[in-house]
Order: structure tokens, then sequence, then C-alpha cells
């Protein structure tokens, strides 16, 4: 018989045994920190029976998918425990008559599709990450430009199986689209970032594959150019699929070798880009093309993209956001408020290079800050202290020192009383996220 860990003296050591429990390692490492242990349950009951035993033993657990949004959040407390869900990866259902699809929650997006492309459908979830997982996606409600047409996974979610940390497995909603049985607990726990719950298995609404894409790339030299192709747009008739902007603000600083250079106020280091992309049948896909060009006549380039030219475009709008140093923000406002939006990031590029990507008929986006940790945080604050242009602004990604002078989640507000009677609802003990959460 296997014996029992110190901080988990409830749990049963058989079910430890099960999940591999073993020590944690630097690789496990949580922004920084270093779990004690690791388990990666088999089966929806081990999973519920390790929550349960954190519960009564009051062990500190971090929820884990694919691992790539452990950086997300406050700086963890100490963490007794990773709970890992890479073995929760069958796809249970897929109702390809129905359009829907029941998966568990450690498997990869990249994978289902993979397996929903043979009946010819998918989960339009474009995750940045290859690794991200359904359950990832949905605990921190993770999207990008196919937002747009698709919503957000919360959009996509019509039906979840909950593991509680009172031993539970509740299940919210049902497998078909109209079902309306029971609480809606799969959108409380979207984006409440593995705060409330471990997810066991979602259940989507899909998509048919498109038959053909084309994406437009339009360049302008400057913010009024972009900013009048997308209210163009926007009154528009034209159905994208994905209707993003890129905006790369660099600094206003310049070194004495660069004194003679046009300056960033002259806009010549500001790069504004409209990216869209309509999904249909070719001929659709023709007729809004050439609409979309008598609108953005004044464009200074308009480039069509097929094939793969397309999919490494979008690839690198979803991904390069990611792969270059620097804190990363989400943040959201009136797509009316987009003149402001572009006129704050120049203002706050005058310390650091700041890069916009974002979703411009919903007004949302990432903002990746580059620069040294002062600036990183001057920053964030500079966006923070205009709500009247910025509306949430989320830290995803910065290192330790920047978390240390701005939190995460941003000041405060009226919210926080309910979502902290929420978490006390679920989370009696307070053990889910360490601390790293909203609440």
């Amino acid at each position: 018989m296997p014996s029992v860990p110190s901080f988990l003296p409830s749990c049963d050591p058989v079910v430890l045994q099960s999940c591999g429990l073993r020590e944690g390692t630097p690789l496990d490492a949580i922004d920084g920190v270093q779990p004690g242990h690791v388990a990666e349950p088999v089966s929806p009951q081990a999973l519920t029976e390790l929550l349960a035993g954190a519960s009564r033993d009051g062990a500190s657990v971090v929820l884990r998918g694919g691992g790539t949004k452990l950086g997300w959040g406050r700086p963890p407390r100490p963490v007794d425990l990773v709970i890992g869900t890479r073995l929760l990866n069958r796809v249970l259902t897929h109702a390809y008559g129905d359009l829907t699809a029941t998966v568990e929650a450690g498997t990869p997006i990249r994978v289902l599709n993979e397996a929903l492309r043979r009946h010819g459908q998918w989960l339009p979830i474009d995750a940045p990450f290859d690794e991200a997982t359904v359950g990832g996606v949905i605990a921190a409600n993770d999207s990008g430009p196919l937002r747009h047409r698709h919503g957000t996974p919360r959009d996509l979610l019509i039906g979840v199986h909950l593991a509680m940390t009172d031993g539970r497995i509740v299940k919210a909603g049902g497998t078909v689209v109209k079902n309306v049985a029971g609480y809606d607990l799969g959108k409380l726990v979207s984006g409440s970032h593995g705060s409330l719950a471990a997810i066991v298995d979602a259940t989507f609404k899909l998509a048919p594959l498109p038959g053909a894409s084309t994406t437009v790339i339009a360049a302008f030299h400057e913010p009024g150019g972009l900013v009048q192709a997308v209210s163009a747009v926007s009154a528009s008739q034209l159905e994208p699929t994905a209707f993003d902007v890129h905006v790369v603000a660099a600094s206003r600083k310049t070194s004495s070798a660069q004194a003679d250079r046009p300056t960033h106020s002259e806009g010549a280091d500001t790069t504004y880009r409209v990216l869209i992309q309509f999904s249909s049948t070719p001929a659709a896909i023709d007729a809004q093309v050439e609409e979309l060009r008598r609108r953005m006549a004044t464009a200074d380039s308009f480039t069509l993209l097929a094939g793969q030219e397309e999919a490494d475009a979008w690839r690198g709008q979803t991904q390069g956001v990611w792969e270059s140093p620097g804190s990363v923000v989400r943040a959201s406002w009136l797509p009316a408020n987009l003149p402001a939006v572009l006129s704050l990031l120049d203002e706050l590029a005058g310390e650091q290079p700041l890069h916009l990507t974002a979703r411009a008929g919903i007004g949302a986006g990432l903002i990746r800050i580059a620069g040294n940790i002062t600036g990183c945080a001057a920053a964030i604050k500079g966006l923070r202290a205009r709500p009247e242009v910025m509306g949430h602004v989320v830290v995803l990604r910065a290192e330790a020192a920047v978390k240390d002078q701005v939190d995460v989640w941003g000041p405060p507000g009226d919210h926080q009383a309910l979502l902290g009677a929420v978490k006390r609802a679920f989370d009696p003990a307070g053990i889910l996220n360490a601390g790293r959460g909203p609440v």
C-alpha cells in the first residue's frame, strides 16, 4: 500500500498512486514558484477525490491543462499540489448531425479539431498556443480573431461537467444547443482561471468548415486612414469571419545616432494595418472583396492572401504578440473609441514601444509593452488611468517585478464582493488557484 503524503493525510493512497503523484520540479514552476507535488488523474472520479482531499486538508492547488498560461494571474502563494488534466483527453461524443461535441478538459484544441475535421466540422477557437486545452481556454475564456464571427469559448459552450472541491461532480447545460436545463455554471467558470472548480468535460456547438477563405490586409501610414477604414467596414453589410487591426507604436526616445531620422510624431515609426478574412463560397468571397476594395480605396496597400500565406498571416496575428519579450495586457474599449485608443497608445509609446493586436469590430485585444520594468509598469498604469478610453485592463504576462508594482487584475471594483461570495460558495476552503485569481 502506498504511503499518504503529509500534506494530504485524508486522501486515499490508492487514488494518489493512480494519479502518478510525484514531487514538483523546476519544470513545473508556476510564475517562478515550484509546487510541492504534481498529480495527473486518469479519471473524473480521481480528479474529484484529489480536490476533496485537498479541500479537507487545506492544501493549495493549481489546475494545469497544457501549461500555456501558468504565468497568468498574480504571483502564487506556495503551491502544495498541481493537478494536471492532460490524461483526461478523450473526445467523448461527436453528434455531427447536431453540430455538437463533448470532450474531456485535457484535450488540446488542435487535437480536437483534427478529429472533427473528418466530418467537415470544427470548434472555431483560435488559441495562440498549440498545446492549449479545452479546459484551459474555457478557464481563461481565451479567444482570437475568430471571436468576431463565432464569439468566445463562453459563447460556444452549451454544457459542462465540473469537479467540485466538496467531492461532487455537477452538470450544467446539456448536449444540444437548445437545452436550458440547470444553472449556467459553464458561463460562470468561463474566465474564472481555475479558481472555482475543475472542468471535467465540456460540450460545444460546432461550425461547418468553410469551403474557401481569403484574407485582405490593408495598410495605412496614418491612424486616420485606419479609423476611416474600420468605420466603413463596421457600417457596411460585409460579413467577415475575422476583422482585426494591428498597430505598432514605437518609442519616441531616440539615440544620438538616430537623431537625424524622422521622429515618431512624424508617423515614420508607427504602422497601421487592418486584416479581414472572408469565409464562404468563392463567388461570395469575390463579391465581398470587391466591395471592401471600394470602401478602402484610400489604403496605401491592399493585399489578398489565400492558402498557406493566409494561414501564416493569421498565425502571426495570434501568436506574434507572445513571441517577443515584454508585458502583455488584455484590454477592452467601445469600438467607437478606436481614435482615442490609438491616441492613447501614441501618448504612452513616448516611454515604451507598444504593439496592439485587436478585434476591430468588438473593441478588445492585446497590447504588448516592451522595455524596462519601470516603463512597463508606468504604461500599464497609464492605460488604467484613462477609463473613459480603456475598459478592463488585465495583465496577462509580466515579470514578477512588474507585478510587484501593478495588480494584474486592476484596482478592486464594485464587483469584488460578488466575486468573493461566488468564490466562497464554490471553494469554501479557498484552496484553488493559490491566490492568483481575481478574488
